[in-house]
């Protein structure tokens, strides 16, 4: 009998993982589509049938992100950090909900766990330095910058992030020979060309600097930053009528 017992609570506890899988799975094809609403449902139903699937409360975390729901967001990721301190995922749910609304402090704080994990990873390295640049803590920025430079010489990210410090201290030319480096890299990296024309406007060379606004908009005629930019060089520039017609397509 006491066999029979423990067979019957072994077959129910996997029926739920299996359960539990199947909503997980079918709740992430979901979300790929973007169907945010049904795909949290069925996360919710994953963990009514096995609430220890650290994946399930990552991927709940992830939908409720999206759906801009950032507190109840933070809570599922800790749930998922809480069950396992090393998931990865769990990390940077938490760094980048945080960083949406705008606690630069603790996302920095998640990204440093990201690290604690795996230390040689030059990507957590520029996240961790982003949220310490959002906060101007701009040396220890730097730092993990150049740490994931050492590692990989030719990494965009790290050498993108480092040049919009140097545009904050107001070191302009030391700034541009970090976006030339990477143009020469990535010809289509937009970004570059937008912190550019920054640099190039705090220079004065207001001319020069449409030209690089240009530039980015050929990579994405879309992208909001650079026309914003650009239509506000065109008035530093007195050239107001363009502006305006620039103005009409945002």
């Amino acid at each position: 009998m006491q066999w029979a017992l423990c067979f019957f609570l072994f077959c129910t506890i996997c029926a739920g993982e299996e359960a539990g899988q199947y909503f997980d799975n079918l709740g992430s094809k979901l979300y790929s589509a973007r169907n945010y609403s049904e795909a949290l449902e069925l996360f919710n139903m994953s963990l009514q049938q096995n609430a220890s699937n650290a994946d399930a409360w990552v991927h709940k975390g992830d939908t409720l992100r999206a759906l801009r729901d950032y507190n109840a967001s933070l809570e599922s990721y800790i749930h998922a950090a809480t069950l396992d301190r090393k998931k990865n995922s769990a990390w940077s749910g938490l760094a980048e909900t945080y960083s949406a609304k705008k606690d630069y402090a603790n996302a920095s704080e998640a990204a440093k766990k990201l690290l604690e994990i795996d230390p040689r990873n030059k990507g957590y390295m520029v996240k961790t330095g982003t949220f310490l640049q959002m906060q101007g803590n701009f040396s220890e920025a730097e730092a993990k910058f150049d740490q994931a430079l050492a590692l990989d010489s030719k990494y965009k990210g790290a050498l993108y992030r480092k040049a919009l410090s140097e545009i904050a201290a107001n070191r302009t030319s030391q700034a541009m020979g970090l976006l030339d480096q990477i143009i020469a890299i990535d010809p289509k990296y937009k970004q570059a060309y937008n912190a550019m024309g920054q640099a190039l406007e705090m220079q004065g060379k207001n001319d020069a600097a449409l030209r690089a606004y240009e530039r980015a908009l050929q990579v994405d005629p879309k992208w909001n930053v650079a026309l914003i930019n650009k239509m506000n060089a065109l008035l530093e520039s007195g050239r107001q009528k363009e502006a305006v017609d620039l103005l009409l397509r945002l």
